[in-house]
C-alpha cells in the first residue's frame, strides 16, 4: 500500500518504521499528497535532512514550519508578527539572541540541583500509589514546571498550558472542530495577562526580560511576545515530555538494555539518553519551502514547493546508523538529528537533556519493578510523536 505521511493513522502507534524504511529505499524523494493542498516532498534520508535543515537560503522556514499553511484567524490575531521558528537568518538569528543566554549549556547546568529537586517532588507525589499515568503524572510534570519557573508564572498554570499544547498538536479530526485554533487563542489570552502583570510588576524571569528587551532599537510588540510565549511553552514541554514517555516505553520493551543501564546508571545514562532520543525523535517533521528551483538527491524541486524533513526517518537511516531500528544504549556514534541542526537547532536541547537525566535517574532508582498496564495510547498527531497516556505500575514505596 502507498505510504501517506499526512494521514494521522500512519502514526497511530508511534513512528511508522516500516514506512520509513520503504521510503528511504526509493530513488529520489517521496511526493506526498494533501487532501486540501498541493502536496509536498517528504525527505527521509539522513544526508538529505541534514542538507535541507542547514541550507536556509534554498529551503526557507517562511511562511511556516507546518505542512498546512497558517490559519487565517491566527494570522489575524498576530498581524505582521511572526514566530521565530518561521523566520530565516538574519532575522531569526537576532530574535534567537534575545533568549539564547537563558538556554546555553552553562545556564542549563546551573539548574541541575533545582531539576533534581523537582524530580524528587514529582515522584514523591506518586510513589506510594504503586500506579500512575506516566505521561500525565511524571513526564508531563517536569517540563511544565521548568518552563513555568523560567517564565515566572505559577507552576499550576504551566500544567494547564501544557494541556493546551496537546490540543494544538492533535490532528484536527481527533478533536472538536476549531479546537486547535481555540487552544491557540486561549494561550494568547493567557499570555496577554502575563504582559500586563510583568509590565506592572517586573520580576527576574524570562517573560520580563523579553518585555524589556530592545530589538533593533525598539521593544517587542505585544503580538511578537504572544508568539514568543506560545513557542516557549510549546517547545519547552513537547520534546521533553514525549522523549521521557517514549524513552521509558523503549526501556521496558528492551529489558536486556534496561538491565545494562541499571548496572551503572549514573555513568551510563548520558549515552543511553542520546540513544533514547534518537529512537524517540519527538518532533516528527519540520517543513521548509523552496526559494528557487533546485535538486535534492536526484529529485527536481520547484520554487515554492513544500519540502518536509522527517527526523524519525533520518534517525533510522542504515547508511548512518548500524542496526538503526534497534535500541543500543552503548551506541558509540550517535550524531542524531532529533534536536535538528543548523540555524534552527533546538535552543533548549541542553536544558531538555538535564531534565531527562533528572527524571530518569529518579524514576529508575525509586520506582522498582516498573511494568506497563496495557499499551500506550499515542497522541493523534502527524507533528509530535509520543504517548498521550501510558499507565504503569510499580512497587509502592
Amino acid at each position: 500500500m502507498p505510504v501517506d505521511l499526512y494521514d494521522t493513522a500512519t502514526f497511530a502507534n508511534g513512528h511508522p518504521v516500516a514506512a520509513y524504511d520503504a521510503l528511504r529505499s526509493q530513488s529520489g524523494l517521496h511526493w506526498n499528497p494533501e487532501p486540501n493542498g498541493p502536496g509536498y516532498w517528504a525527505v527521509t534520508r539522513y544526508e538529505d535532512v541534514y542538507v535541507v535543515d542547514r541550507d536556509y537560503k534554498t529551503y526557507s522556514s517562511e511562511p511556516t514550519i507546518m505542512i498546512d499553511d497558517p490559519h487565517a484567524k491566527t494570522q489575524a490575531a498576530t498581524g505582521e508578527a511572526k514566530m521565530m521558528l518561521m523566520m530565516d537568518p538574519p532575522q531569526h538569528t537576532r530574535f534567537r539572541q534575545l533568549i539564547r543566554p537563558q538556554f546555553t549549556h552553562a545556564a542549563a547546568a546551573e539548574k541541575i540541583a533545582r531539576l533534581d529537586d523537582l524530580a524528587r517532588q514529582i515522584i514523591d507525589n506518586v510513589i506510594d500509589r504503586g500506579t500512575c499515568d506516566f505521561v500525565a503524572d511524571v513526564a508531563g510534570e517536569m517540563p511544565s514546571y521548568v518552563i513555568a519557573e523560567l517564565m515566572g508564572i505559577p507552576l499550576e498554570d504551566g500544567r494547564k498550558l501544557y494541556q493546551l499544547t496537546e490540543t494544538i498538536h492533535a490532528a484536527p479530526e481527533s478533536v472538536a472542530p476549531g479546537a486547535g485554533h481555540q487552544a491557540v487563542m486561549e494561550m494568547f489570552g493567557y499570555a496577554s495577562t502575563v504582559i500586563a502583570e510583568k509590565r506592572a510588576r517586573p520580576k527576574d524571569d524570562l517573560a520580563t526580560r523579553l518585555l524589556q528587551a530592545e530589538f533593533e532599537g525598539r521593544g517587542l510588540t505585544d503580538q511578537e511576545f504572544l508568539l514568543f510565549f506560545l513557542l516557549l511553552i510549546d517547545a519547552g514541554g513537547d520534546t521533553t515530555r514525549n522523549l521521557l514517555s517514549t524513552g521509558l516505553y523503549l526501556l521496558l520493551q528492551n529489558p536486556d538494555q534496561l538491565r545494562w543501564l541499571m548496572g551503572d546508571l549514573e555513568n551510563r545514562l548520558p549515552a543511553a539518553r542520546e540513544e533514547l532520543t534518537r529512537l524517540s525523535s519527538p518532533v516528527i517533521y519540520m517543513r521548509r519551502t523552496a526559494t528557487c528551483d533546485t535538486e535534492l538527491n536526484g529529485t527536481k524541486i520547484s520554487r515554492g514547493q513544500k519540502v518536509v524533513m522527517y527526523f524519525g526517518a533520518a534517525n533510522r537511516d542504515p547508511k548512518k546508523f548500524d542496526r538503526p531500528n534497534d535500541l543500543d544504549l552503548q551506541r558509540a556514534e550517535n550524531d542524531h538529528l532529533a534536536f535538528g541542526t543548523g540555524p534552527h537547532a533546538c535552543l533548549g536541547k541542553h536544558l531538555a537533556r538535564f531534565e531527562i537525566d533528572a527524571v530518569l535517574l529518579t524514576v529508575l532508582r525509586r520506582m522498582k519493578n516498573i511494568e506497563l498496564v496495557g499499551q500506550p495510547a499515542w497522541l493523534p498527531s502527524t507533528f509530535i510523536s509520543g504517548p498521550r497516556s501510558m499507565p504503569i505500575r510499580f512497587r509502592p514505596a
